[in-house]
């Protein structure tokens, strides 16, 4: 079972308003750019995880703060949650062709500002 619906795009000709309160955009840009929107989107982008797996690829998060993040980002159609029908349920998270998109432009902003820090010191 999938969840997750995606952003659809807008007519010809027709923009967001990004500038206005109640654009939908404006929401999915604050749940990606969230203090942990941003590492949840990264740490799926290369293959899919099981909720614990990714809470402890991403240090410092709790499992409240995962919760709401991963429920936003689904909503969002950034993040797709498929649930195994086993005892326990099993729940696995993964990016959809529109997180993946947002994943790796993520990943470039990152690598770009690494690229430009100054070496660190060891230890």
């Amino acid at each position: 079972m999938k969840e997750g619906a995606q952003l659809t795009q807008v007519e010809v000709g027709q923009r967001y308003e990004v500038f206005h309160t109640d654009c939908p955009a404006r929401d999915v840009v604050d749940h990606v750019t969230s203090r942990w929107g941003i590492w949840v989107l990264i740490s799926l982008r290369s293959n899919d995880l099981r909720f614990y797996e990714l809470r402890n690829s991403i240090q410092g998060i709790s499992e409240k703060m995962l919760t709401q993040t991963l429920r936003a980002l689904v909503k969002d159609g950034l993040v797709r949650r498929e649930v195994e029908p086993t005892t326990p349920p099993q729940v696995t998270y993964g990016l959809t062709e529109f997180g993946q998109e947002i994943g790796e432009s993520l990943t470039d902003l990152f690598n770009r500002i690494t690229q430009r820090l100054p070496p660190r010191s060891p230890g």
